[in-house]
């Protein structure tokens, strides 16, 4: 019987099984009540993020919030006691960096704030919202801004830009299934 269903299998096509990569996990909460978060459309901009990225194995959490939750985040972890447009917790980084290193780590949004920095900056809130993903998942892989050099910020800047660029074409390309 085994060897059978082993002869079957090599020699039909329609039984032949494929090898698939480990599916990303991307988890998306929304903790907000003021905008709609489209989490099938966010989930389809951080699948192709990471796969332009080049991170089509690993796994983000991303989290909407308002800028009370975002606000105390910012005061617990960065010392700092006002809201921000985003916060970045990188579990690649660090005294626990190896644990599991499958894991990106947790993006927070705070909707509020970037829908004023879209009104400030005439943009459209997507568009915003976009560039906080972009910004928070480089953090996660490790570039800077804030505690570097100058060429660090150029760097990090140059990247956003450069996938600000490809998300557009990225999001005509027809969706992955």
């Amino acid at each position: 019987y085994f060897t059978s269903g082993l002869i079957t299998l090599l020699t039909s096509p329609t039984k032949i099984p494929t090898v698939r990569k480990k599916a990303m996990k991307i988890q998306i909460g929304n903790d907000q009540k003021s905008i709609k978060i489209d989490k099938r459309k966010i989930r389809s901009i951080v699948l192709k993020l990471l796969k332009h990225l080049e991170c089509i194995d690993k796994e983000v959490s991303l989290s909407f919030v308002n800028d009370e939750t975002i606000c105390e985040l910012n005061n617990q972890y960065r010392n700092k006691n006002k809201p921000t447009d985003v916060l970045s917790f990188s579990l690649q980084e660090g005294e626990f960096s190896n644990i599991n290193p499958d894991v990106l780590g947790d993006i927070v949004i705070s909707v509020e704030t970037a829908k004023e920095n879209a009104q400030k900056n005439g943009l459209p809130l997507e568009q915003e919202i976009n560039f906080l993903i972009i910004h928070g998942l480089l953090h996660l892989l490790g570039y800077d801004h804030e505690n570097t050099t100058k060429e660090e910020k150029r760097r990090m800047r140059q990247r956003e830009k450069e996938l600000l660029n490809a998300l557009e074409s990225l999001q005509s390309a027809p969706p992955d299934k």
